[in-house]
């Protein structure tokens, strides 16, 4: 390997080391799944809460409240004992409730401490200083995870309201009816992506193997590197629990950045006709697509995408992402046995019974 090529790979593994120890990073900033059949929204506030947010997350996995004002959100359990409260002195939960050991897991699989009980006098416990709060309130989500509501199960081709739920609260003492619903949608068809999934993986593939230059492998590199792109900038606002929004979304630009480096490194180099280079730089492109794309994975057969654009796009960029970081490992590694760059070949050596001529 010439030296520029040797210089390239020595600062693409660096990359490549510190982003593995940072971890792979998802287009949904704060982990959770990123995509479900199911969808959860929030139809209306009653009465408003001036300058409070509330919204579900994750689907309806999740329930947000942010309170930035000098007013106390109160929020009950499900037996309507005091719960939380939400204000200017952070956020207080009480321990003696048992929404606080239930809300603890997705799908309510807690045991109970036995001095969990409604009509127990209420034990504040502070867990922010922050005036906001996610939880997993399960009025807002399917808590079955192996079995379908009854309207899907018999009739699973259309979309169905699975609840209207409503999630009570108190704001400066004034009742108030958070009020929203669940709804469920029929997956996509397998054939609108598998197929979509197959081209491009082959189309990788062949660039590096049956291509007489390396252009067409450069060319697919920036098709990755520009569905990485917009796969970071498709990142959802991150939940306000989140300690740094502005750190978790560089954390999910990161690897997009690098592919577009890499990438614009091996377009180079495929213009130059440098086909070893290229391959190589076509092995670490779909190593880093292949990261950033295998957390999202389950969009590929969910109905909802998590994303802060339009579903298809975000669904493609996925279906890339995974699709052609395969295809640009297979065809990188082809790439790099078929092309020989000028001047590796060495002249052989004469052979031992050979003579030698006098200089």
């Amino acid at each position: 390997m010439r030296g520029g090529a040797a210089r390239v790979l020595v600062v693409v593994l660096g990359a490549l080391a510190a982003l593995w120890v940072a971890g792979p990073a998802s287009a949904h900033v704060g982990g959770g799944r990123a995509g479900s059949d199911f969808a959860a929204r929030v139809l209306a506030v009653d009465p408003p809460m001036p300058g409070v947010s509330v919204r579900v997350l994750s689907f309806g996995d999740e329930f947000e409240v942010v309170n930035p004002t000098a007013t106390d959100v109160e929020v009950p359990g499900y037996s309507d004992e005091p719960y939380l409260r939400i204000g200017p002195d952070g956020v207080w939960r009480n321990a003696n409730s048992p929404a606080t050991w239930i809300n603890l897991d997705r799908y309510g699989r807690t045991s109970l401490p036995p001095d969990a009980d409604p009509a127990a006098a209420p034990e504040w416990v502070r867990v922010s200083t922050e005036p906001q709060y996610v939880w997993h309130d399960h009025r807002t989500h399917w808590m079955s995870p192996d079995l379908l509501p009854p309207a899907v199960a018999a009739d699973p081709t259309a979309e169905h309201v699975v609840s209207e739920w409503v999630v009570p609260m108190a704001y400066g003492g004034t009742p108030v009816q958070v009020r929203g619903e669940l709804t469920w949608s029929p997956p996509p068809s397998p054939w609108t992506v598998w197929p979509l999934c197959a081209v491009l993986a082959l189309a990788g593939g062949a660039a590096g193997l049956l291509a007489r230059t390396p252009r067409p492998l450069g060319a697919l590199l920036l098709l990755g590197s520009a569905a990485a792109l917009y796969h970071a900038a498709a990142t959802p606002e991150p939940p306000a629990s989140v300690s740094s929004h502005a750190g978790a979304v560089v954390s999910a630009l990161l690897p997009a950045l690098t592919s577009v480096a890499v990438a614009a490194l091996g377009l180079l180099a495929a213009r130059r006709g440098r086909g070893g280079v290229t391959g190589l730089l076509a092995v670490v492109l779909g190593w880093l697509l292949l990261v950033q794309g295998l957390p999202d994975v389950d969009v590929l057969w969910t109905a909802h995408v998590l994303t802060a654009g339009p579903a298809l796009p975000a669904r493609a960029a996925v279906v890339v992402l995974l699709a052609l970081g395969v295809g640009c490992v297979l065809g990188g590694l082809a790439a790099v046995r078929r092309f020989r760059e000028p001047g590796r070949r060495r002249a052989p050596h004469p052979a031992a019974d050979e003579p030698v001529p006098a200089a």
